[in-house]
């Protein structure tokens, strides 16, 4: 039946949808299979994927000089290898030593935390401010001693989780491999099921998709790579304790724009202050001095104008993508939302284009 009526066929579409919506609800067990394997996939996909952007320039560039790709793909797999090795024998024991002191040191840490309380209440500027709050001192060591307990159980877990971690992930090579090996067909695959006419629009699309993606992986890898260094280098001049461990936490926290900094400070803060105030100072000049450099040298060298991304849709992106999907969306949602805002974009000046055809004819 033909509805000539733009409003109620548009109401049409919406109903059908939400009836598919539905009838999908009713056949969910249908679905969970789908599920399973989705969920076992997603980890070394994306680990793979994110390989793939990083070692994709340096492939191409050995092509460019005259080396076959498989040659150029199985030294990169050597370096690749070599790299691990490295960090396995030169990082990863001070990393575990650090994690076994800090569990082990727990009771130290939370004593020296007391202590520098102790000392901050007696003073006249922090009695004059907390006039009408007599026990904050004791709340906030009850719950500094319960974050340093929960976290010493966490790192420790964490070091256990590796093994497990590595088995997942094996797969993680062979999936590379293809990508490297194969990555330049995907887009001639996936045009191939677009019609004709939309073709030419397709191809720019996923050229514009590549481009981003390349951006904002390597250039953030890169950005926490540097940022890291610039920061362990200070922790160590200043003599924090547990410089490695604070290190890694804050850039692996980097990861995450905006609040990411935030985040990956307040380890630090803590760890000096357990230390003394001043310790607690020269920590916030280091991060400071490090985010600064990064903010005004680092990311306009490395990112340019390219991510156009604004600093409250990116909160909002965070913050609901971490209530529905955990740590797995917080990781993800910025490279979705950049991929969902480029197809948007790009169906919308289609769909004015041909109403503006519409119109002329």
């Amino acid at each position: 039946m033909l509805v000539p009526n733009r409003f109620l066929r548009t109401c049409l579409n919406v109903i059908a949808l939400l009836l598919i919506i539905y009838l999908a609800s009713k056949v969910s067990f249908l679905l969970n299979p789908l599920q399973t394997i989705f969920n076992i996939l997603i980890v070394p996909f994306m680990l793979a994927g994110f390989f793939y952007y990083l070692m994709r320039p340096i492939v191409q560039y050995l092509i460019a000089h005259k080396m076959n790709r498989f040659v150029a793909i199985l030294f990169l797999y050597l370096l690749l290898g070599a790299l691990t090795a490295i960090f396995f024998m030169l990082v990863w024991p001070t990393l575990l030593r650090q994690v076994e002191y800090f569990t082990k040191g727990a009771p130290q840490l939370i004593e020296g935390f007391q202590r520098q309380m102790g000392e901050l209440q007696q003073s006249s500027l922090f009695s004059s401010l907390t006039t009408n709050v007599p026990d904050i001192s004791t709340e906030v060591t009850e719950y500094f001693s319960q974050a340093v307990t929960s976290a010493s159980n966490y790192a420790s877990g964490i070091v256990n989780a590796v093994t497990s971690f590595v088995i997942v992930v094996t797969t993680v090579p062979f999936i590379l491999y293809y990508m490297l090996k194969d990555g330049r067909t995907l887009p001639h695959s996936l045009l191939s099921i677009v019609p004709r006419r939309y073709q030419a629009d397709g191809k720019e699309v996923l050229h514009e998709i590549d481009q981003a993606l390349s951006s904002f992986i390597v250039g953030r890898m890169l950005i926490t790579f540097l940022l890291g260094l610039m920061m362990f280098i200070g922790f160590l001049i200043i003599g924090l304790p547990y410089a490695l461990l604070v290190t890694v936490v804050a850039a692996v926290l980097n990861l995450i724009p905006y609040l990411g900094p935030i985040l990956g400070g307040i380890p630090a803060v803590i760890v000096a202050f357990t230390e003394s105030p001043t310790m607690v100072v020269w920590a916030l000049v280091v991060m400071i001095a490090a985010q600064q450099i990064e903010n005004n040298v680092l990311s306009p060298l490395i990112y340019g104008k390219k991510m156009h991304v604004h600093p409250l849709t990116t909160i909002l992106l965070l913050l609901v993508a971490g209530e529905c999907a955990g740590i797995l969306g917080i990781i993800l949602c910025i490279p979705v939302y950049i991929v969902a805002k480029i197809i948007l974009v790009r169906i919308y000046r289609l769909f004015l284009a041909e109403k503006v055809e519409e119109l002329v004819e």
